[in-house]
């Protein structure tokens, strides 16, 4: 893996954060609304039911073997990425 070179200023800060120098600028207040807003992201309040061929859920099913997670929160992880954006087809508009 290549290691980054850090620049002048990022290894200040990362020398003052491992000297102890640095303190958190978050409040308790923040952290409930920041834990509130996550909570609500990912809150599953719907359920969707779908047709896949066998094919397809078997292959969903060894993935999530793979990744050690049962594969309806694959397949729930999958779909939220590609509705925020961080998942795309990469032959669109090939």
């Amino acid at each position: 893996m290549k290691r980054h070179t850090l620049d002048k200023e990022e290894q200040e800060t990362l020398d003052a954060f491992e000297g102890g120098e640095l303190e958190s600028a978050l409040t308790p207040e923040r952290r409930d609304q920041l834990a509130s807003i996550a909570r609500d992201t990912f809150k599953k309040d719907q359920r969707i039911n779908i047709r896949l061929s066998a094919h397809d859920l078997d292959g969903l099913k060894r993935r999530a073997l793979a990744e050690g997670i049962p594969y309806q929160t694959l397949v729930s992880s999958i779909l939220h990425k590609y509705v925020s954006g961080s998942l795309y087809d990469v032959n669109a508009g090939k």
